[in-house]
């Protein structure tokens, strides 16, 4: 199967549709509105798309630490997949694309909870929905018949980090932590989502919407590589946001710059601020 690791174009998915070993869904979410996801898909999605919520999906229940959106139980997320017709593993392993309509911000939540659970054969749509229609590719209202795979979750251990971890390595020489959130919340001037304002001392700021366009097109890999030559001399790269969400756009903008997978720290600011 030929596509471009990490990214597929509107024309590639388009001439893919019918292929059984592809499986499309859509991660349109809005924080601010935790269902318009959920009504746009039932409007309008991509033909043959299944829909997967942020908060009911990818994400588990919220804890008193931990975060706004901590990882999901791996075994009823894997149970999701294997009934959308995701086969991790064999010669007919599934290749899953992943849209949203928000610059990648939660198809890439979905790219990077795949690759944790050891499943390499998944890329997002460049573009996205709004890409999508205005490219004049076919759209539905139907949801998809149930498919039968198997999905198998191997998670990377080693490619997460939390709070204690955190707390004891970023101040270490050749560590870089990076926090992904807007300039404004990075510097606490504002913070809209959290109840407290700040960020991580000893973070870097890298805006998670600096690897895209306004039309949702990812940058080419060669802007990325510069954008992200300061981190070059880092022996570790751990990345953050509020909650383990826009950051996975950074993560992959870096692997679209060639980069090899920096770890996460799922829980981010809205885990580190609650602790005392």
């Amino acid at each position: 199967m030929t596509y471009t690791r990490n990214l597929v174009t509107a024309d590639w998915l388009a001439h893919h549709l019918d292929d059984p070993r592809v499986v499309v869904v859509d991660c349109r979410f809005a924080l601010a509105d935790p269902t318009q996801g959920q009504h746009q898909y039932a409007d309008s999605h991509i033909a043959g798309a299944w829909y997967l919520d942020l908060n009911q999906a990818m994400s588990s229940s919220v804890q008193a630490h931990g975060g706004r959106h901590p990882l999901p139980d791996f075994n009823t997320f894997s149970d999701r997949l294997t009934a959308m017709g995701v086969v991790s593993e064999g010669p007919g392993a599934t290749l899953v694309v992943a849209y949203d309509d928000s610059r990648f911000a939660f198809a890439a939540r979905l790219w990077w909870l795949l690759r944790y659970l050891g499943h390499d054969d998944v890329a997002v749509l460049d573009g996205g929905w709004s890409g999508w229609v205005q490219g004049g590719y076919p759209t539905s209202s139907e949801r998809p018949m149930p498919r039968t795979g198997c999905f198998v979750p191997a998670p990377r251990a080693d490619w997460i980090v939390d709070i204690d971890t955190v707390r004891r390595r970023k101040d270490d020489e050749g560590v870089m932590l990076i926090d992904s959130r807007s300039p404004e919340r990075y510097r606490g001037e504002v913070e809209p989502i959290d109840p407290v304002a700040g960020s991580i001392p000893g973070a870097v700021n890298y805006f998670w919407q600096d690897v895209s366009e306004t039309n949702g097109l990812m940058k080419s890999p060669a802007t990325l590589a510069q954008h992200w030559a300061d981190i070059d001399e880092a022996e570790e790269v751990i990345v953050y946001c509020g909650s383990g969400v826009t950051a996975c756009v950074n993560l992959l903008s870096q692997t679209v710059a060639g980069r090899p997978m920096a770890k996460l720290y799922p829980g981010g600011w809205s885990d580190w601020c609650s602790y005392p």
